[in-house]
């Protein structure tokens, strides 16, 4: 394929996810959310808001939201967008994703391609192997895992254990039966996983690994096809994660997720527990084991990662 029909065929699928991505919030919105009246005997065809209505709401005309729900992404104005994100009521992250998508929709040129960095530069990795007293790790915006310290490695055990490399948190979240148990609220983590995939889709929707990936995460889950199909989008920042290692037992661990400007798309990831808190002991247990155990060769993976690239085919 050329990469003038690549660029055709991957607007073109933009173009459908804006209409559902539109479709969707609207759906999930009442007139009394909205703040519209509801009369006696109102009976709609469709659930939430008419089409009529989100574009009242927006100050635009119906024609011209019927427009955008097709996909005719050409010359979106920043007053039709803050029109829609009222009218849907958009949060950060849904209305940054829906700029990804209405810019990736005009572009009449393919971007510039641009090998998506696979490695950690060495600065990153001496950062990550101070931090002794916390589990820490940078990954991509697909979820690879690129690094980590030995406590993250530790930390991440059952995701290491699957000899794919890099490993990658979405494949064990879907494909793995063990990531019910290691996620204490694994609907959570699967409606965050998906929801950091399908913003990652729309800022770079000519990644063709993360398209390959999200391709075998459709394949071969269900579950996955489901929860992408919602078209939800999230930005992770921080918050809490509930685990369950099979070495130390459960975690509440609060996390931090810091970009790395200098390395577009990886981000580094940080958790903490409560001093003085069970989780807090079962990290410093967990720092024990790994600094003791050679089951899983822990000294070696905060390097494993920074040697691939990619997944090896057909995984």
């Amino acid at each position: 394929m050329t990469q003038g029909n690549d660029h055709r065929d991957v607007r073109g699928d933009v173009r459908a996810q804006i209409r559902e991505f539109l479709t969707s919030r609207r759906a999930r919105i009442t007139p009394e959310q909205a703040g519209l009246p509801v009369y006696a005997g109102d009976r709609r065809r469709v659930p939430g808001l008419r089409r009529s209505e989100v574009a009242s709401l927006a100050g635009i005309s119906p024609e011209y939201m019927t427009k955008l729900e097709r996909g005719n992404a050409t010359g979106v104005s920043g007053s039709v967008i803050d029109g829609l994100v009222y009218a849907l009521q958009l949060d950060d992250a849904e209305r940054a994703h829906l700029e990804d998508l209405l810019r990736t929709a005009s572009s009449t040129r393919p971007p510039r391609r641009r090998p998506t960095r696979q490695r950690v530069r060495p600065t990153v990795q001496r950062i990550l192997d101070s931090m002794t007293g916390a589990p820490a790790l940078v990954l991509n915006g697909r979820l690879d895992v690129l690094a980590t310290n030995i406590l993250g490695a530790a930390l991440y055990s059952p995701i290491y254990a699957n000899p794919v490399r890099p490993p990658n948190t979405a494949r064990f979240v879907f494909l793995d039966p063990h990531a019910t148990e290691f996620f204490r609220d694994y609907n959570k983590a699967a409606n965050d996983t998906v929801a950091l995939l399908r913003a990652e889709a729309g800022r770079d929707p000519y990644d063709r690994d993360l398209s390959d990936l999200i391709g075998q995460l459709s394949t071969r889950s269900e579950d996955f096809r489901q929860r992408w199909a919602a078209h939800n989008v999230r930005i992770h920042t921080s918050g809490a994660k509930l685990l369950h290692h099979p070495v130390v037992g459960d975690l509440d661990l609060a996390f931090e997720s810091l970009p790395l400007p200098a390395d577009p798309s990886q981000s580094l990831l940080t958790y903490t527990a409560e001093p003085g808190s069970p989780s807090q002991d079962a990290l410093s247990l967990l720092a024990s084991w790994a600094a003791t155990t050679d089951d899983l060769g822990l000294p070696h993976l905060a390097q494993e990662a920074d040697r691939s690239s990619t997944p090896p085919a057909g995984d």
